[in-house]
């Protein structure tokens, strides 16, 4: 590839993971790697500061999650694209991704050609699935309208989860094992929803999550 380089951040918890990613894209002719994030807040600062073409995102990271820090990035950035490499596949968190603004969505097994074609083709303005996703994403959309509009749409689709059991009066421990993730996990996803909600304690987040509905079932 000539001309100027596809400018790439990568952005993992895991060390292994982030130097794995940037010794591949950084040794491909067209590619630039002009920044690394462990975490999704991390990544807010380094992609204002780097100002990219592409982020390779993780979704389970500490600080801020990656649909959420996706979000903000393509709020603030719209010519940045994000392709998302994760472990996750279910439904929701594929769907959350792509409302929150990614570009492209790969699963962690993905082949290194498969992670550089889907940079390129981000960069070009395409829209980006793993070999195994790309049917189950087109039966999502096919499969009707969007939903209807939802209380407190600045939460990601596992905040919501989140929020209907703390409005259902679940601990977090509780939690963590009904949605299958860490006890940390929730704790994130807890406090980022008291930001999110202005809500200063679990208390106030209840109140406000049950005056909106949740919890009822």
């Amino acid at each position: 590839m000539t001309g100027t380089p596809i400018r790439v951040v990568v952005v993992d918890d895991h060390q292994i993971v982030r130097d794995g990613l940037v010794a591949l894209l950084g040794a491909l002719d067209g590619v630039e790697v002009v920044g690394t994030a462990a975490d999704g807040r991390d990544a807010l600062h380094v992609v204002d500061e780097s100002r990219p073409d592409v982020v390779v995102m993780d979704i389970q990271m500490p600080q801020l999650d990656g649909i959420e820090a996706t979000r903000r990035i393509t709020a603030r950035q719209p010519g940045v694209r994000v392709v998302m490499l994760t472990m996750n596949e279910d439904d929701d968190t594929v769907l959350g991704a792509i409302r929150a603004g990614a570009s492209g969505y790969l699963l962690k097994g993905s082949g290194a050609e498969e992670v550089l074609n889907a940079v390129r083709a981000a960069y070009a303005g395409g829209m980006v699935f793993g070999a195994t996703l790309a049917s189950r994403v087109a039966a999502l959309f096919a499969a009707g309208p969007a939903p209807r509009a939802v209380a407190f749409p600045e939460l990601t689709d596992r905040e919501r989860t989140v929020l209907e059991l703390l409005a259902a009066g679940r601990s977090n421990d509780a939690i963590a094992r009904e949605i299958y993730v860490s006890g940390k996990t929730v704790r994130n996803l807890v406090s980022s929803i008291y930001t999110k909600l202005h809500a200063p304690d679990r208390a106030a987040a209840i109140i406000k999550a049950r005056e909106a509905g949740f919890g009822r079932s």
